[in-house]
């Protein structure tokens, strides 16, 4: 058991919060399916904590690389959103747990900004740098749970804030500089999931709604999407990395921020009859991308040849 959780790699967070969000994103049309993902995901994270309790040095090791240092904290937005699932069964827990991973993603920025930001080198600039700054937007989808909204708008304008600019340094990068190594490739699959989180959170936190910011964020995302999509096929060339967690999040919270934009529409009395003709489409892309990298991940964990690297 021991050598199955040190082979545990640091990118499987990104699927423990994929499993997280597509059991919500399936709740209107099953509660017992929602249960099944979290409990998958639940199951993922007391995994990876044991790994970061019994090998605390590969842990670190790995946070020394700037893929591995921007990725991590897909696991405290992962318990974020876990949180949400123990509600019904105990408020202050629940609450307890979404505080804690409040503050470990809150770490994981200042750990990422003393360690990488403040020693700024272009060539290691990545899409994953969005999860880092960004990736607290999932407070904001969580607050309404909590009672806890202007805390959600204050880390919606943190992320929002810090996206812009990202986005613009991020997408220089990936059109200027096209050395990614293999197992870095899929992370730029991560490009469709800070839009999408954005609008996401908007929604959840935000009482008066600005139609013209819900436009914006829902057209970039959608294009951001698209293009995902269209990268995808390169992206997997190379064979399966652990990396390929990129690939699931990112659908996933694209399609929930599509079926919220299109009940608010049609909630406000103007549905838009594509958007929710969209909605099942874009749900079974991130069924289908969740379950596919899954069974990827147990093959890579249960073979018995050498692993692939790691990026």
């Amino acid at each position: 058991m021991k050598n199955f959780i040190q082979k545990l790699p640091v990118p499987m967070a990104g699927l423990m919060l994929a499993l997280a969000a597509l059991g919500n994103l399936l709740q209107s049309y099953s509660e017992s399916v929602r249960l099944f993902f979290g409990i998958l995901s639940a199951a993922l994270a007391l995994l990876l904590t044991a790994k970061a309790v019994l090998y605390f040095g590969d842990v670190r090791k790995d946070l020394q690389n700037p893929v591995m240092a921007s990725v991590a904290p897909t696991f405290s937005m992962g318990l974020i959103l876990l949180a949400g699932y123990l509600v019904k069964m105990s408020v202050p827990v629940a609450f307890a747990l979404w505080i804690a991973a409040i503050a470990l993603h809150w770490l994981f920025i200042l750990y990422f900004t003393v360690k990488f930001l403040f020693h700024f080198d272009f060539q290691k600039v990545f899409a994953s740098y969005f999860i880092v700054y960004v990736g607290i937007v999932t407070v904001s989808v969580t607050a309404p749970a909590f009672g806890q909204t202007g805390l959600g708008r204050a880390m919606f304008w943190f992320g929002f804030a810090a996206y812009l600019p990202l986005l613009l340094l991020v997408l220089y990068r990936l059109l200027t500089i096209k050395n990614f190594a293999n197992p870095v490739k899929p992370t730029n699959a991560i490009f469709a999931a800070p839009a999408a989180l954005c609008l996401a959170g908007y929604l959840a936190s935000f009482e008066q709604k600005s139609t013209a910011m819900i436009v914006f964020l829902l057209i970039l995302s959608q294009l951001l999407y698209l293009a995902v999509l269209c990268g995808m096929p390169a992206m997997m060339k190379a064979g399966f990395f652990p990396s390929y967690s990129g690939f699931t999040f990112p659908l996933v919270i694209t399609a929930i921020s599509l079926k919220q934009t299109s009940g608010f529409f049609s909630k406000a009395g103007t549905p838009v009859g594509f958007l929710n003709a969209l909605v099942p489409v874009e749900t079974g892309v991130a069924v289908i991308a969740v379950l596919y990298v899954l069974i990827c991940y147990l093959s890579f964990l249960f073979r018995k040849t050498p692993a692939q690297k790691q990026p």
